[in-house]
């Protein structure tokens, strides 16, 4: 299990996450009003701007400061350490 660090020390499992999208298009914004209602949003973002939404395979969504760009590399380092272990296995 890989936890990946989302802003202000939060983490989450990198392996439940299925995308990481900006909250600028209105379909964004209207998944994000509709897990508020359902009591699914989490908000790491501690009172500053929402620059990315992370979606979950629990339907979970997941609002960080951190911007896409900074934060994709993150999930993909846990990736590779993933196919390397594979690897390894195969071997």
């Amino acid at each position: 299990m890989k936890f990946v660090n989302v802003g202000f020390g939060n983490t989450v499992n990198a392996e439940r996450v299925i995308c990481v999208v900006s909250p600028e298009s209105a379909p964004v914004k209207r998944i994000m009003q509709r897990a508020k209602e359902s009591g699914r949003l989490i908000d790491v973002t501690q009172g500053r701007k929402t620059m990315s939404v992370i979606f979950t395979d629990s339907e979970h969504v997941i609002l960080s400061y951190l911007k896409p760009e900074r934060l994709i590399p993150r999930f993909e380092e846990g990736n590779a350490d993933a196919e390397e272990e594979a690897e390894e296995l195969y071997v």
